[in-house]
This record gives structure tokens, sequence and C-alpha cells, in this order.
């Protein structure tokens, strides 16, 4: 696909506003459907759906179907990315409200940080990155610890410890998703990662009984609705508009969705689902996206050994 550099201003208002509002309320979505449907199997539903409609339109434009080396990396990935994160957040909504859900997850750039330290060793630990991550964790700590005095109660810590995992886990996939044999086709790749990640997320919810409990004539219309939402538009319509903006806009731009989305997830949970916003809800979100803003805008330091081509920017949000 080529890049335009001038497409029309309402279509690249329109893709904005998808990934920074529809993305943003995908969490009480989340939360709504996950009251009444076990989590991974409400996971599994949304992404096999999803992912077969993403992948079956690309192949009926004609993409190459995955090799057998390049399907191993898409499990893997999926694997990472949809048991480990999606399969955890949705798990985690059970405990925790929606808007601190979402800021949770604005960690991960924090994480990636320091994969690409850690694991690539493709950038140094500076002062200012330093310092990013140490208020992201003042942030986190806000959220979470019972001994700082910010009033009301702190969320619940085994929704927290599994959102952390999530995060640390969709780090560790951006770090391998530059090491592993993919398809070259952006679209292709992420479509065959949804629908492998949607039959994982099936096999988890097996393995765990979900399949058991559930009973199609006892989920409530709402919950059906927020499932429809969050495929048609956080999955489908969403990650088109992403695509779109990757080959019409900067990657620094398309990334503001990033500390965008924490921002509408705590009004839309405050506001529509009567969920807290205390100083303590307040000062961690602050402090989070601060961290993010400083993370996503430094200047990578490189290390000799890193390559000199720049990163890519491979994300599916909520």
């Amino acid at each position: 696909m080529e890049r335009s550099d001038h497409p029309p201003a309402w279509q690249t208002l329109l893709a904005f506003s998808i990934i920074y509002l529809v993305w943003g309320t995908t969490f009480l979505a989340i939360r709504i459907g996950v009251q009444e449907v076990s989590p991974f199997l409400f996971a599994a539903m949304r992404f096999v759906v999803a992912g077969l409609i993403l992948f079956g339109w690309t192949l009926a434009r004609g993409k190459k179907v995955p090799s057998p080396r390049q399907w191993a990396s898409v499990f893997l990935l999926a694997f990472l990315i949809f048991v480990m994160d999606y399969g955890l957040l949705f798990w985690a909504e059970q405990r925790v409200p929606s808007g601190v859900a979402s800021v949770m997850l604005g960690t991960i750039p924090a994480f990636t940080a320091l994969s690409e330290i850690i694991l690539l060793r493709t950038q140094r630990l500076t002062l200012r990155l330093a310092s990013a991550l140490l208020i992201g964790i003042l942030g986190v700590a806000a959220l979470v610890s019972r001994s700082l005095n910010l009033g009301g109660e702190p969320i619940n810590r085994a929704g927290a410890v599994a959102l952390i995992v999530a995060s640390m886990s969709w780090s560790l996939a951006s770090a391998l998703t530059r090491k592993l044999q993919l398809p070259s086709s952006k679209v292709m790749s992420s479509g065959a990662q949804m629908l492998a990640g949607g039959i994982l997320l099936a096999l988890t919810a097996a393995a765990r009984g979900e399949f058991q409990t559930f009973h199609p004539s006892m989920v409530s219309r709402g919950a059906w609705l927020a499932l429809l939402y969050l495929i048609v538009a956080g999955s489908i319509a969403g990650f088109t508009a992403y695509v779109w903006l990757i080959h019409h806009e900067s990657p620094t731009k398309v990334g503001t969705y990033a500390y965008v989305n924490p921002v509408v997830a705590v009004f839309v949970g405050y506001f529509l689902a009567g969920e807290p916003l205390g100083l303590r809800t307040i000062f961690g979100t602050a402090c989070v996206l601060i961290s993010v803003v400083a993370i996503t805008t430094a200047s990578a330091k490189k290390t000799a050994q890193a390559p000199a081509s720049s990163r890519a920017a491979d994300a599916l949000e909520s």
C-alpha cells in the first residue's frame, strides 16, 4: 500500500477518532461482557469471529497463506498477545474497573523499553528513560498499594498482577516480532495472529471448563451487544483505521492512541458505568500517562551493535 501525502482531512479525522474513542471504549465493553460470560470464552468469541473475517478478507485479496514456519511464529505471538495479554485482561476485568485496567495496560511502552534494553540490547538506559520508568512504577504503586494514603480502595491485587503480566507479555511479543519470520503482508500477519489467538483462547476456555457453564439463552442483550461492538468496532474497524493511519501518518502521531485511550476509558467508565474516580485513580493515571509520553517521545539511544534500521510499530489495541 503506497503512502498518500494528502489524504482527505475527514478520512484522517475519522481514523484517529476510531483509534482514540473506539479503542478507549472497548475496555468498558469487555467489562460488560465478562460479567455474564466466562472471560477466556468471551475473548475467544471476539477474536475467532474477527480473525475469520480479517483472514478471509486477506485471502480474497490474493494474499499468500503463511508458510509452516510463519504459522509457527504466528501461533507463538498469538499465545503471547491473545492468551497472555487479552485473555488476562478479560479475566482481570472481572475484578478491576475498566478505566483502571486500561491505565495498567498503559505500562506496555515501559515494559517494551525494558525489553529493548535487556533482551534486544538495542537501546541504552538514559536518565530520561529511567525517570519515566520510575514515574510509571509510582503510578502503578498508587493504584495497587494500601500503604499510600490517597483515599479510595486500591484495586484487586490478583487483577493487578494479571494486568502487569499481560503488559509484559505484549512487550515480549513486540520484541519477538522483530526476530520472527512472519508474512510480509501486515494485514495477513495480523489476521492470522487474531484467528490463531481466537483458537488458542477457545482451547484455554475449554481447559478451564468455561464451555460447560455457558448458556447462550442466559446471556443478556447488553452482553451480546458488547461482543458485537468488540468484534465490529474494536477489532475490524479499529484495526482497519490503524493500518490506514500507519500508511498515511507518522508513527509518532499514530502512537498517540497509547496515552489517549486510558483517558477515554477512565472517563467512559466513570460516566457510563459509575466506576470510582478518586484521587488514587487520578494520580495513578497521571503518572502512567507522563511515563508513556516521556518514553514514546524520547529519542532512542542505540547501542553500538544495534541495527540502523528503524523499528516498526506493530500493535493491535484492545
